[in-house]
């Protein structure tokens, strides 16, 4: 049984689909006003395995994540470049999809933009006002909280706290200091679209409210995002759908942030590094694995350290690619549990780390079992049991693709002098023939490979 944690009932749940066999997936995307960040790599590399791991596990998956096209940010950008808003959007919105295919995330089955729904908005939005749920001010539409009895279920706590801990702004005209903008009147020189009750454009919670329910329909699965979304953005979603009398998403999902010393990374702080500038750097499939290594929940330290940390890790994945000539697995495409078969020990595999994966995505201890196979393949090898050694290679290889890491035996052209002298090497270690295991070191050194020691033998790569 699938679980995951819930962040309403802040506990782990099963994770019941309202079709059985088929899962309904909403995941909030970006505003397309910069180029992501690592943050932005984290939730779409957690939500991207969560989708593969639930495609392996048997269930049929429809996948939203929508693009916000219109926004303050959007707007002060294109302001400050001097170019048309929509300019900005597909300009960044082309920098996102790039970054994303970089890093391995899977294209959603549907990707919707905000200002395409903006007529539905516009109708919901005239609805709050008839029912007074909504109230105009001299700026525009506010929605009113008090009118959903359980506002602030998704911050875990009432509303009398949260209105108290609220920053109260001078000579506002909202009835409290939580209510929240669902129409932003037209200013000089903003984009705007026609409404009865004044011209504007969307605020950005009531976006994903009406793209989510169009599409996936009411009581849809599964509502995920990043932990900073949780309030206020994705409970003024939750209360649009209350007020609304829709059923909401069924489940909620929420990863951890990415951290910079003390502080989460984040555009509004100044400390993110761009996808971009990390991807020149380093294998975007070392972050996959980074990812893989935290749990979902919990913050993640990105830092030179932590990347050649999983460098590491990833080069002995490699090696036992190139070892057993593992084909290449996943990318664009989803693994399934019901296309591959395993026995033995790669059947015992399989199934523990199927257990971890399906207890909330508890993918640092399925990485830490694949890794410790990974080393008893080799030694299988090493000691002449070939075929088993192989058929825990192959589930290795299989269980990563489906998290979308894909092994690449054939990304360093390891000659055969090479491949000699590491032998050798592993035969000069293995005698404790220190010296001459020093002296072949250096002659790969010499020749431009980077020489890595483990548990399984010498490892050799290009820099």
């Amino acid at each position: 049984m699938l679980r995951l944690f819930d962040t309403v009932h802040g506990e782990v749940r099963a994770l019941r689909q309202r079709e059985e066999g088929r899962l309904t997936m909403y995941v909030c995307g970006p505003t397309v006003y910069d180029l992501p960040h690592l943050g932005h790599g984290r939730f779409t590399l957690v939500w991207d395995v969560a989708r593969r791991w639930f495609v392996y596990r048997g269930l049929q998956v429809r996948f939203v994540s929508n693009i916000t096209d219109i926004d303050d940010n959007i707007i002060a950008r294109a302001q400050r470049d001097g170019v048309p808003e929509a300019e900005v959007c597909a300009t960044y919105e082309d920098a996102w999809w790039r970054a994303m295919s970089a890093i391995g995330v899977a294209r959603p089955d549907d990707v919707p933009h905000a200002t395409a729904y903006v007529d539905e908005m516009v109708a919901l939005i005239s609805s709050f006002l008839e029912r007074g749920v909504a109230y105009p001010t001299s700026d525009g539409i506010y929605f009113d909280v008090s009118r959903v009895a359980d506002y602030g279920l998704l911050a875990g706590q009432p509303l009398d706290s949260l209105r108290a801990g609220a920053r109260v702004e001078a000579n506002d005209e909202k009835r409290s200091p939580l209510d929240f903008a669902l129409w932003k009147f037209n200013k000089v020189n903003e984009p705007f679209w026609p409404a009865a009750f004044g011209d504007g454009r969307p605020g950005w919670h009531t976006e994903c409210v009406v793209m989510s329910l169009g599409l996936l329909g009411d009581g849809f699965d599964l509502h995920c995002g990043g932990f900073d979304l949780k309030f206020p953005h994705h409970e003024n979603e939750r209360a649009q759908a209350v007020a609304w009398g829709r059923p909401f998403a069924q489940h909620w999902g929420h990863n951890g942030w990415v951290m910079v010393g003390e502080q989460k990374m984040s555009k509004s702080l100044g400390n993110f590094t761009s996808l971009t500038d990390m991807l020149e750097r380093t294998d975007a499939r070392a972050y996959r694995l980074l990812v893989l290594r935290s749990h979902y929940r919990s913050p993640i330290e990105v830092s030179p350290t932590t990347i050649a940390d999983a460098e590491r890790g990833l080069a002995r994945l490699d090696a036992l690619a190139r070892r057993f000539d593992l084909p290449a697995l996943a990318g664009d495409s989803f693994v399934t549990q019901a296309d591959h078969s395993f026995s033995g020990a790669a059947l015992e595999l399989a199934t523990s780390v199927s257990l971890a994966l399906d207890d909330d995505l508890n993918a640092p201890l399925a990485v830490a079992e694949l890794f410790e196979a990974l080393s008893r393949a080799n030694a299988l090898a090493d000691s002449g049991e070939e075929s088993e050694a192989r058929a825990v290679a192959e589930a290795i290889a299989v269980l990563f693709a489906a998290m979308g890491l894909v092994l690449d035996g054939a990304s360093d052209d390891i000659d055969a002098a090479a491949a000699a002298l590491v032998i050798a090497r592993d035969q000069a270690r293995s005698d404790k023939n220190w010296a001459e295991a020093d002296r072949v070191r250096d002659e790969l050194l010499t020749l431009g490979w980077v020489v890595e020691d483990s548990s399984s033998g010498t490892t050799i790569r290009r820099p």
